[in-house]
């Protein structure tokens, strides 16, 4: 296997696991709106898995990043074409995958501060209502 047939297959390969960490951020936002903590937990299990066979595949890119893209010898001008593009969307789909992923850190947090919020007023309730229990006891 010539290594541009090598190359071209490790971009396949992001490109594809891009695809799914993009499809899976959009997916994790409606499981954190939903409250959905079962599927969100399985969820992000599935991404740490994908996040790594990017590291991995990444590792393996890395030689290739240190080469001069014009010295490559290419099967077919339509084998570098096709490379290139794969490239140029694996770049786009990292920075779609980037964002959902800021918007979906910045949606937990979000989610967190409400389920804080209702804990505590839960927790006020109780104290009051506790209050008033013991105020009955008092007078009765």
């Amino acid at each position: 296997m010539r290594p541009t047939e090598k190359l071209i297959e490790l971009i396949r390969k992001k490109h594809n696991v891009l695809v799914q960490l993009r499809e899976f951020g959009s997916r994790q936002s409606a499981l954190v709106s939903s409250g959905e903590i079962t599927g969100l937990l399985k969820l992000l299990g599935t991404k740490q898995h994908l996040i790594s066979g990017l590291q991995e595949l990444e590792r393996e890119l890395k030689p290739y990043y240190a080469e001069n893209p014009e010295s490559r010898v290419w099967r077919s001008p339509a084998d570098r074409a096709q490379c290139a593009k794969l490239a140029a969307e694996c770049n786009s789909l990292l920075e779609e995958v980037v964002a959902l992923e800021r918007a979906g850190a910045e949606q937990m947090v979000a989610r967190k501060s409400e389920v804080e919020e209702q804990l505590h007023h839960a927790h006020a309730a109780v104290h009051v209502r506790n209050a008033y229990a013991a105020q009955r006891r008092s007078i009765a």
